[in-house]
């Protein structure tokens, strides 16, 4: 017989679900800052999906406070792991510098000549697949906002149908889910068990890359047909706000910080470090630059580690229905809690249950993966995506019922091919 949870525990958890709740609330919210002037500081406050999170992260601390004590909740708070809160922020702010930006959309421009096709239809095809298996390489959170800042002129314009806004959005944070997974290192919820369970990049490649690659390039191509007759004649807009053009020699410097970014992912105080470097050097060349994005980047990194205090309550009744299930029941309920919880947590949890069998094992993260992209909280990366792209959107917010059925489809052909094949 299980323990029964603590007050803290049933605390926590009521906390997490009005959370959740709160994050499909947030259109409303925004829509009531438009008909209520008056309070619409307060109303576009509760609307900022990247503040919810760490909103009610302060009121799981205040309630520990309360009920523990101060003490034992500053503890709780510092025993956190808010590395990956901290990469994403700066990742996001190196990959989209006007430097980078535009050295990825030149080699996608040059690749999309060689093609025999309107080359709109090319780059946002390549914007939905190319670049989220760069994933692999380049890590989710910087893949998830190269993408995005490339797409926000083509795809998520405000003139472009909303539903199939919505389709694009479920498909590219489907894509860059399961884009990662060609090497053990990129994607946060296999970078959560690969050392436990000795898998490599050989081994990622081998049991989930190509099946992924598969996937993406189904999503990719069946979004991308649908969208043919929306995409601007003319190509992507030129977003630089300079006039001045990016010198090869500035473009390989931001190219190497972005590196050194990911090589030093998991060493928060030599990529922040690193980070201070970048910001000086940016300030030295003004004038190649456009406006960092730290703010977006701050608002995400909240977010995320809201989600990593709120999260880390949860642990009493995740883990028994984790371990509790057949693999093929594994796959489905990862998959299903995958939405309401980050991908990385549950991996994590997983990656604790003793004895759990090598197709366990890859249930529980191909479930974890495919579900990625259902909602804002699923995996890291999507937080950063929303903040690039809700401008595109109606009353400048995602709506999570929206993201959920847009991200229906591409979700189930990434379950059919990490089953089936």
């Amino acid at each position: 017989m299980t323990d029964a949870p603590s007050l803290l525990n049933i605390v926590g958890a009521v906390l997490f679900g009005i959370a959740l709740v709160h994050t499909f609330c947030a259109k409303f919210f925004e829509s009531l800052a438009h008909r209520h002037p008056a309070h619409a500081g307060l109303w576009h406050l509760l609307g900022e999906v990247e503040v919810v999170f760490g909103f009610w992260a302060f009121v799981l601390v205040a309630a520990m406070a309360l009920i523990a004590g101060s003490k034992e909740a500053i503890d709780y708070a510092e025993s956190r792991q808010y590395t990956e809160p901290l990469f994403v922020c700066v990742v996001m702010v190196v990959a989209a510098s006007r430097p980078v930006l535009e050295a990825v959309r030149s080699l996608l421009a040059g690749i999309s000549h060689l093609v025999p096709l309107p080359a709109p239809l090319v780059l946002a095809w390549l914007g939905l697949a190319v670049v989220p298996l760069l994933g692999s390489l380049i890590t989710e959170p910087a893949a998830m906002t190269l993408a995005a800042l490339m797409l926000a002129p083509q795809i998520f314009r405000p003139d472009m149908p909303e539903r199939l806004k919505y389709a694009a959005l479920g498909v590219l944070f489907v894509n860059v889910s399961i884009g990662g997974t060609l090497t053990s290192y990129a994607a946060p919820p296999v970078l959560m068990v690969a050392a436990t369970w000795n898998w490599d990049t050989a081994f990622m490649a081998s049991q989930f890359g190509w099946k992924a690659a598969l996937a993406v390039i189904i999503n990719a191509s069946a979004v991308t047909w649908v969208l043919r007759k929306h995409l601007p004649s003319g190509g992507t807009a030129d977003t630089a706000s300079a006039t001045e053009s990016v010198p090869w020699i500035v473009s390989l410097v931001h190219l190497a910080f972005l590196a050194g970014v990911v090589v030093l992912a998991h060493h928060p105080v030599l990529f922040l470090g690193l980070f201070l470097f970048f910001l000086g050097y940016t300030q030295a060349y003004t004038r190649f630059q456009s406006p960092l994005i730290l703010k977006e980047g701050l608002l995400v990194g909240f977010f995320l580690a809201g989600l990593v205090v709120l999260g880390g309550m949860q642990q009493w009744w995740l883990q028994p229905i984790v371990s509790s299930l057949a693999p093929t029941e594994l796959f489905f309920g990862a998959l299903v809690l995958t939405a309401v919880t980050d991908n990385a947590a549950l991996t994590y949890l997983g990656s604790l249950i003793q004895g759990i069998t090598p197709a366990a094992q890859y249930m529980l993260v191909a479930g974890a993966v495919a579900g990625g992209g259902l909602t804002v909280i699923a995996n890291a990366p999507n937080p950063a995506g929303a903040a690039l792209l809700r401008q595109g959107f109606e009353d400048q917010s995602i709506g999570a019922g929206g993201l959920l059925l847009g991200a229906l489809l591409p979700t189930a052909v990434a379950a059919a091919c990490f089953l089936m094949l």
